[in-house]
């Protein structure tokens, strides 16, 4: 007698089935296909950080969302990839969220201890997703959201984006992946220069450098797409023949640009029409290899991650009591034009051995001391 076996269905995977998403959006978009008809029965779970107005920054709420986001990505047999993403076409995501750590956190290590846990678990859950994860980097890509968005294991970029690190410049250090990360991308030496002088590149330089996969322009001038006009290609090349660009500093170009930029719309369709075109390609390979492919790809990242997270996480922890706490108060809380430290008035004072406390912060970050008010 033969027996035919029916499809029973699945077991429920989820972490907190039926949670309802509060700082972040969850959307399935069904698989397009190369002429742009949908593919009925697969689809793309995209993951978009929704905070536009603080450029993307997440939120603790955020990072406890992502982690359950891309769970529900892994458990879903009709997803093909995660396109992790952010609302608008300002950011990408600028990393953590400054108020909180400035208003919150500062000054409560035990706490921010915590709060790392969360970080390194949604970075730890990008590198372990079970589909292949796309960054679409609708703008800015910077800090943390350079450490998020390097877990992943794709980019696709605006060519409007910029990409970059801050800790040194804002208390911290870039020691939540980009440490780990950026010298596999990059270099020894750009990945130094980069996580220490906070200096930006451009998308066209990211692509170049290996950083990112694909970039695509956003700007439209009288209906016509037109490249980032911020941008120039110097008469120089790298080592592999690779053109480099860099960023118009001055002059009369510099000025006629920025006119362009501020007359220009802003349509995000060709980058995700990059995307899709990529969640196709991938579609079109056999997902177990492809899964188990990435995860071999990812090991590499993971082996200098696992090696780090848990001491980069309690040093972060201690620093949020001292040099944390001055610069991410001090962004937060002073005018645009004064959200950095005195960097050598600071190191004046501990050269002649001044200790930390409020008559240190004084002298060189005035608005990381509270007032009686703030208590």
């Amino acid at each position: 007698m033969t027996t035919t076996k029916t499809m029973s269905a699945f077991q429920d995977h989820e972490l907190a089935p039926g949670y309802e998403y509060q700082d972040i959006r969850y959307e399935l978009k069904p698989l397009v296909g190369p002429e742009g008809s949908e593919i009925e029965g697969l689809f793309n779970a995209w993951i978009w950080l929704d905070n536009p107005r603080q450029y993307n920054s997440y939120t603790t709420r955020a990072v406890a969302e992502v982690i359950l986001a891309l769970r529900q990505a892994s458990n879903d047999a009709k997803v093909v990839c995660v396109v992790f993403t952010a609302v608008g076409d300002k950011a990408f995501c600028t990393g953590g969220n400054t108020a909180e750590y400035s208003e919150h956190y500062s000054g409560r290590p035990d706490e921010y201890r915590r709060y790392m846990r969360l970080f390194n678990d949604m970075v730890s859950g990008l590198l372990e997703c079970d589909k292949p994860v796309i960054n679409r980097v609708n703008g800015m890509r910077i800090g943390g959201g350079q450490e998020i968005g390097m877990a992943c294991d794709f980019s696709i970029a605006a060519d409007t984006a910029r990409f970059g690190q801050a800790g040194p410049k804002h208390g911290s250090a870039p020691v939540g992946g980009s440490t780990d990360f950026l010298p596999l991308y990059v270099g020894w030496a750009r990945a130094a220069d980069s996580c220490t002088l906070c200096e930006t590149w451009t998308a066209h330089q990211a692509l170049g450098y290996g950083l990112i996969n694909g970039i695509a322009p956003v700007l439209k001038v009288d209906g016509e797409f037109v490249a980032n006009p911020l941008v120039h290609c110097q008469a120089e090349f790298d080592a592999y023949g690779r053109p480099l660009w860099g960023m118009l500093k001055s002059g009369e170009a510099l000025v006629a640009a920025k006119g362009v930029m501020k007359s220009a719309e802003v349509d995000l369709s060709l980058l995700d029409a990059e995307v899709e075109k990529l969640t196709f390609k991938l579609a079109s390979t056999m997902p177990d290899c492809t899964t188990y492919t990435l995860e071999n790809l990812r090991r590499h990242k993971l082996a200098h991650w696992d090696r780090n997270r848990e001491g980069n996480r309690a040093w972060l922890s201690l620093n949020m009591m001292t040099e944390g706490s001055a610069g991410f108060r001090t962004f937060h809380r002073a005018p645009r034009e004064a959200r950095e430290a005195d960097f050598l008035a600071m190191r004046k004072a501990l050269g002649e051995g001044a200790v930390w406390s409020d008559a240190f912060l004084k002298a060189f970050a005035p608005y990381a001391v509270d007032t009686e008010e703030e208590g």
